[in-house]
């Protein structure tokens, strides 16, 4: 359940932000399997052999999860519809998120609780007691406001409106992240333009592309004031969180999971920080002021708050790709953990690390750690650089692991 009134929903597009997720405070993450999820392309995405992992873990640290398998579904996928949804149950995985009826269908069959995608575009009430026959969870179309939002809550209330578990219905919504200029992500330029079907998982991201306007008929080209009028900035809704809150809303979706794990790690302990904030009253611009420079430090195109407010229009990102303030550098990889002394082994293969350096740490095991160096020892003497090519140790305070990496930190 969740920690406060509002459960806070991770992305996991790969062990290391899974680990991230749970570390960071969410009380639930949601993940795509195979290729039967809108993340296919993007992100890395787990196996089947995975579902078990992912569970055990989620399990231990009272984390919810939930299996994205939203894209659309034709006739030679419902084999593997049902064998995924059949590992999932086995698994005990808490719920399957959807928005084909086959896929919604199976999952009743087997008494698995589902959640409607936000492909379905749900926008107002009697869609919701429609899809509550179906469903406990419920995410809304992104493109209603805040005050619309409210009112579907509250409505949701008075008539009572449950699903199969018996319980209210929970409205879910998008709190941080990417925006698609498509109602709900239901995009057809990729499609169209690379045969790589969006609503299938494999969106080329061709709205995110510089473009000139060409006037046919004079030969005139026009760049619209040098904004990518097709890509809008990131969704980021932490400085109006107290108003999203007092909608009712039950869960807040934070998108990312082709994103990294120091995204998912800052991204979810910024919301959590401030979701906690608001439960105990302390919730203040000045704290607000603080998340920003945090959200501004990992991936992100720019930050507005959607269409939540009333905007009529987007606002729309000023380049093609990251605008964080910081950036990471692959410096090396992990060797050995010496847990007597504390003390982490790792390997430069690329570039140094020097004291001072703000040093990542990111692992499938251990997700993602942060800390600034202060000591450093090359071939076991006191040094204040290690160079390319040195065996460095490192006093950290968590296990370290041959599959991890090590970066530093960088102004961008």
């Amino acid at each position: 359940m969740a920690k406060g009134k509002v459960e806070l929903m991770a992305p996991a597009g790969s062990f290391e932000s899974l680990q991230a997720a749970i570390d960071s405070g969410a009380d639930s993450v949601y993940f795509g399997v195979e290729q039967l999820n809108m993340r296919a392309r993007s992100s890395i995405n787990f196996t089947i052999a995975d579902l078990t992992e992912i569970s055990s873990r989620c399990k231990a640290a009272d984390v919810r999860t939930y299996l994205t398998l939203n894209t659309i579904i034709y006739d030679h996928d419902l084999k593997l519809v049902k064998r995924l949804l059949d590992a999932a149950k086995e698994a005990d995985i808490t719920a399957v998120i959807a928005m084909d009826q086959a896929v919604i269908a199976y999952a009743r069959q087997i008494d698995m609780e589902v959640h409607i995608s936000t492909q379905i575009n749900i926008t107002n009430i009697e869609t919701v007691k429609f899809y509550a026959l179906f469903a406990d969870t419920m995410v809304m179309s992104r493109e209603l406001s805040l005050r619309q939002i409210k009112k579907i809550c509250q409505q949701i209330k008075d008539e009572n409106v449950t699903g199969p578990s018996g319980k209210l219905v929970e409205v879910e919504i998008f709190g941080h992240g990417a925006l698609c200029m498509a109602v709900s992500g239901k995009c057809y330029l990729s499609l169209h333009s690379y045969n790589s079907s969006a609503n299938r998982g494999a969106c080329k991201q061709n709205c995110r592309k510089a473009y000139i306007l060409t006037d046919k008929e004079t030969g005139n080209e026009i760049e619209v004031d040098n904004e990518y009028m097709m890509s809008p900035k990131d969704l980021c809704t932490i400085d109006i969180l107290d108003q999203v809150v007092d909608t009712g809303v039950k869960v807040l979706k934070i998108e990312g999971r082709g994103r990294s794990p120091e995204y998912v790690s800052t991204v979810i302990k910024s919301y959590r920080e401030a979701l906690d904030a608001i439960e105990d009253g302390s919730y203040s611009p000045e704290k607000v002021d603080g998340w920003m420079k945090k959200l501004e430090t990992v991936y992100n195109r720019g930050f507005w708050n959607g269409y939540y407010l009333g905007q009529k229009l987007g606002e729309w990102s000023e380049g093609s790709g990251n605008q964080a303030t910081q950036k990471k550098v692959f410096v090396g990889r992990g060797i050995h953990y010496y847990p007597k002394n504390k003390v982490g082994h790792f390997r430069i293969e690329a570039d140094k690390i020097e004291l001072g350096d703000k040093i990542l740490v990111t692992g499938p095991t251990t997700g993602v750690k942060e800390f600034e160096l202060s000591e450093l020892m090359v071939d076991d003497v006191i040094a204040e650089v290690a160079q390319k090519g040195d065996d460095c140790t490192i006093p950290v305070d968590f296990k370290v692991r041959s599959s991890d990496k090590i970066y530093k930190i960088i102004q961008a």
